[in-house]
């Protein structure tokens, strides 16, 4: 009966030293995994073994947490939830740069454009155009096989599905809603229409989240932004202006569709799961 080869003792030193090529280490290691007899040839100091492990599992149970995570757990986030809204896709992370560059340049146009009292008011409207349907460019982004390199691992985990996307989504809407906040105030001409796209810019994310019960996000979401930046053209063509949009009437009309709109999503749920069949044909 042929007996079982054995690693030569030089080759278990050298190993041991670090002093092989990583093929030969691989090799070695191949063996070892199968060779009691030579895994208990290797030399290694216990001591030093039993801290490595330490280490090891230290950054296994205990790894330090993102920035956002941090800033999310002292806001009262759930650890896991923390840990799991900062790793938003980076696309999603890219949208972020992009809506502050957005307003930037929509503050900054309004200024240069409203030095005459007439344009003060008539300078927000690029502002108002663009601010409601920010939060939908971040949601098409936030969640998907087509935009999430790890989203088949995630399917996997229990946070997969409905609850994901509706976390996603919340992930986004509030950092669009801080920042646009934050630039409505610098803008010329009256306060009120400086907040006056806040409850279309709900009304328009709870739509795409409704919408999404039926195509994929990408799809409700750019379906949405195409039809509001119509509308505004068509009725600026007619009228001359867009402010019939952002009237009182129309703001209690956003003001009832956005509650209604987030029951309907949330009663349909469960068909909220970006992973199915009939979304990834889109």
């Amino acid at each position: 009966m042929k007996s079982q080869w054995h690693l030569p003792g030089e080759l278990i030193q050298r190993y041991a030293t670090g002093r092989l090529e990583p093929v030969q280490v691989m090799s070695v290691e191949t063996h070892l995994s199968r060779c009691a007899a030579c895994r208990e040839a290797v030399p290694y100091d216990e001591e030093w073994l039993a801290t490595s492990w330490e280490r090891i599992e230290d950054l296994v149970d205990r790894p330090s947490p993102r920035p956002a995570a941090r800033l999310l757990h002292r806001a009262g986030v759930p650890d896991h939830l923390a840990t799991f809204l900062a790793a938003t896709p980076t696309p999603a992370r890219g949208w972020l740069a992009a809506v502050g560059a957005v307003l930037t340049f929509a503050v900054t146009a309004a200024h240069l454009a409203g030095q005459d009292p007439f344009w003060a008011v008539h300078a927000v409207v690029p502002f108002l155009t663009i601010a409601p349907v920010l939060p939908l460019a971040g949601i098409a982004l936030a969640y998907g096989p087509h935009v999430d390199p790890v989203h088949e691992l995630q399917a996997a985990t229990p946070m997969a599905g409905p609850r994901l996307l509706l976390l996603r989504a919340l992930a986004v809407l509030v950092p669009a809603v801080v920042l646009t906040s934050i630039a409505a105030p610098f803008l010329p001409g009256p306060g009120r229409l400086a907040a006056a796209w806040l409850l279309p810019a709900l009304a328009l994310t709870a739509g795409t989240l409704a919408l999404s019960t039926r195509v994929s996000p990408r799809l409700a979401a750019g379906g949405l932004v195409t039809a509001w930046l119509a509308a505004l053209a068509l009725e600026g063509g007619l009228a001359g202006h867009v402010f019939v949009f952002f009237s009182p009437a129309a703001q209690a009309l956003y003001g009832t569709a956005a509650p209604i709109l987030a029951v309907f999503a949330y009663r349909r749920r469960a068909h909220l799961d970006p992973g199915e069949s009939r979304w990834n044909r889109l």
